[in-house]
């Protein structure tokens, strides 16, 4: 009874606090955001607890789409292993199915050899045509049994086949689903984690270069407070599209978080990735942003980038955090540019600021 009121207590406690954070950031009251909220209060996932104070550190709020974000990469993953789950025990069950139905044969097999041996005893002792046929009548039946047996196994055989197919396929709609983001259908940061580190690596252990490109819609939060979140969403899928439009090859873009995406550019120098990452930031200003529903022209969308190449002893979190900084150099510098780490306007002091 005292645990169940020490529970009760400090679910009530994480649950004020959740609402606390949403009152105090002027958050809509949506299960969505308690969920991340409540979440965060109990300290159980401290990569949804990181990400929250980087970008709270960052831009002193959490708006509408990196809330999206957040649930996405961080919670919905639970939903998915749900799904993960159900599929992998059907997938279970359907194997015992079979397996049960393949003991069943085996046994009939086994009889049915015993049949015909003790047949091939008695028509060897058999002395006239009535007891011939007697054991022939046998070795009929037992064949006929034996037949539908196989025909059963074959029929469930073949199902069970096309079952599994189909739970093959459902796994991998889920695993893809579960790297891919919803709104501009580019991988996701989860994905994006992984394909970093793994770049990482297969570069020193190659020695071809890796490039990594970072990008951030310039005046974002002006077009969601101006047009609304609808607006703000289209202009998202604006910047993915120009990015797959873009990119080719072995290229990897994904959306990094909020309105910032990140391109990873297997063996590729700092001077070529610069020439991509203007290429992007061409191509998104290219494209006229206009409002669906009243077809008014809200302008163009631009982005700044930055970029930066692996060096000897770097790992996936330094490349990164270069990258950032001078993303953040270009912010300041103007925007709707394209900083590297080699040029001028990036210096230690970034990263400094950065941090």
């Amino acid at each position: 009874m005292i645990g169940l009121l020490e529970e009760h207590e400090r679910s009530m406690a994480l649950a004020e606090v959740a609402l606390g954070q949403i009152r105090s950031l002027r958050q809509t009251a949506m299960p969505r955001n308690y969920e991340i909220w409540y979440v965060y209060a109990a300290g159980c996932n401290s990569a949804l607890n990181k990400i929250i104070n980087e970008t709270l550190a960052r831009n002193g709020k959490l708006s509408e789409t990196d809330l999206e974000q957040i649930y996405e990469t961080y919670l919905s993953q639970a939903q998915t292993s749900e799904r993960i789950d159900k599929v992998g025990n059907r997938f279970i069950n359907e194997v015992d199915d079979v397996m049960t139905l393949i003991t069943d044969a085996l046994g009939m097999t086994a009889t049915f050899g015993k049949n015909l041996a003790g047949a091939s005893q008695q028509l060897s002792g058999a002395s006239d045509r009535e007891k011939i046929m007697t054991v022939v009548t046998g070795l009929i039946s037992s064949t006929r049994e034996m037949q539908e047996t196989n025909k059963a196994l074959e029929a469930r055989l073949i199902a069970s086949k096309q079952e599994i197919g189909n739970l093959q396929q459902s796994l991998e709609a889920i695993r893809a689903e579960s790297l891919t983001d919803p709104l501009t259908t580019l991988r996701n940061r989860k994905y994006f984690d992984r394909a970093i580190k793994a770049a990482v690596e297969d570069s020193a252990g190659s020695g071809e270069p890796l490039s990594l490109l970072m990008l951030d819609i310039d005046h974002f939060k002006s077009f969601n407070d101006n047009y609304g979140h609808l607006t703000g969403d289209h202009v998202l899928r604006l910047v993915a599209m120009s990015l797959k439009q873009t990119i080719k090859g072995q290229d990897m873009a994904s959306r990094y978080g909020g309105e910032e995406f990140a391109v990873v550019l297997p063996k590729t120098a700092l001077r070529q990735a610069l020439t991509v990452a203007d290429n992007i930031r061409r191509a998104v200003m290219s494209k006229q942003l206009k409002k669906k529903s009243t077809g008014e022209i809200l302008g163009r969308v631009t982005v700044s980038a930055g970029v930066s190449m692996l060096q000897p002893g770097d790992d996936a979190d330094r490349l990164i955090e270069r990258a950032d900084a001078c993303l953040y150099a270009a912010k300041r510098n103007g925007r709707n540019r394209v900083i590297g780490e080699a040029d001028p306007e990036f210096s230690p002091i970034s990263r400094i600021q950065i941090a």
